[in-house]
């Protein structure tokens, strides 16, 4: 879920704010194929809290692929960490709130710290699920666009790619460069 990408991040960037984001292991389903099965079996199952689907959905099983697919490029044990540490560097100053009831979920969230993605590897995992704008967005890109058109009319969303034309017949622009998110050091 990642409508949090279409508002709040723009704006924090705006104003230099932290974000403290919350559920980002999706309360519990950020888990490979293996783990979903071990814990059909044992019924162990997890947390029902929200309701009573502890299994993931399809999209949520594309996102853990991915996460598995960069953990294994880049040498991490667990998705999870994999996960944090895109939460955390998708823009500056964010300090996801996170839990765990076991030592191998602490452990996940301390290695989240040493990995450092690349801009490709992001890239990658924001492309498993689509990513719907929301309105306005939806309204000023129209779908039936191809793929070029819609990259020609793609909107400034804060993420410094740049205005759309609708933008640029009005003002004259200047993005300024985006803060970096603080990576960890090899």
């Amino acid at each position: 879920e990642r409508s949090f990408e279409r508002d709040i991040i723009p704006m924090a960037r705006s104003e230099g704010m932290a974000l403290a984001p919350w559920n980002v292991l999706a309360g519990g389903k950020i888990r490979t194929d293996e783990e979903e099965e071990r814990r059909r079996e044992t019924g162990e199952h997890g947390r029902k809290v929200l309701g009573p689907e502890w299994e993931r959905t399809e999209d949520e099983r594309k996102v853990c692929k991915a996460l598995e697919k960069v953990a294994s490029e880049i040498g991490a044990k667990h998705i999870t960490a994999v996960a944090i540490a895109y939460v955390m560097q998708k823009t500056t100053y964010v300090f996801p709130i996170i839990g765990g009831r076991k030592v191998e979920h602490l452990e996940a969230n301390l290695e989240a710290l040493s990995i450092s993605l690349t801009q490709e590897q992001i890239k990658y995992l924001e492309s498993v699920v689509a990513f719907d704008p929301g309105f306005p967005m939806t309204m000023l890109v129209p779908n039936t666009a191809s793929p070029s058109q819609n990259l020609k009319l793609q909107l400034y969303q804060g993420d410094g790619t740049g205005p759309n034309q609708l933008l640029a017949l009005a003002a004259q622009v200047a993005p300024l460069p985006l803060a970096q998110p603080l990576r960890p050091t090899q």
